[in-house]
């Protein structure tokens, strides 16, 4: 399986390159935020207790993020790769999600670090809050979401780039052309294997 992992702070771009690259590659999407999403949408016991978190701009515990992924991937293995569009957001998720593909004989193929300036990432996440309603896209809440990413997921650029996987693309172009670079990158590393 060739398994592609796509991170980068709120507003970056993750949804719309991930949703680019399935499209053309043919993997499977697994989102944390679209699944945590989806469990406070149906006011689920746990989507209950992720609202509590994703309201004020902090990240959903790793044990709750970890049985969701788990439920996630192991109905996957049937599929030409994931594609893991946010996640994971901590060093103990990289490692656990290391250990749980070592389990089903695959690994991380490859890691792409969407980059965007801090001022586009505000404007891009205040013009989504307009269109999207998500309760984590209000002024006050992005603060804490970008203080919180670069504290605990920014630590996972260097995990990759030590692990020879990292590929950084800035996001501040166009889609379209944003999306070729990334295609450029994920046809090589295709070639690699």
């Amino acid at each position: 399986m060739f398994n592609i992992i796509v991170l980068g702070a709120p507003g970056c771009g993750k949804g719309t390159q991930s949703a680019n690259i399935i499209h053309k590659y043919g993997l499977t999407h697994i989102s944390t935020g679209e699944i945590l999403r989806e469990e406070v949408e149906l006011h689920t016991a746990i989507g209950s207790v992720v609202k509590t978190f994703i309201d004020k701009g902090f990240l959903v515990p790793d044990d709750i993020i970890m049985q969701e992924i788990l439920i996630n991937t192991s109905i996957q293995d049937q599929t030409k790769g994931l594609l893991f569009d946010g996640f994971p957001r901590t060093l103990f998720q990289a490692d656990y999600l290391d250990d749980l593909l070592m389990q089903k004989k695959s690994k991380i193929s490859l890691v792409l670090q969407l980059e965007v300036d801090k001022n586009e990432l505000y404007n891009r996440i205040l013009n989504r809050s307009k269109d999207s309603q998500r309760s984590d896209d209000k002024l006050e809440t992005i603060h804490k979401r970008l203080e919180v990413y670069y504290e605990q997921t920014f630590p996972l650029i260097d995990y990759y780039k030590k692990q020879g996987k990292l590929h950084i693309v800035s996001s501040m172009a166009p889609v379209k052309d944003v999306f070729k670079k990334i295609a450029d990158i994920i046809d090589y590393n295709l070639n690699l294997i």
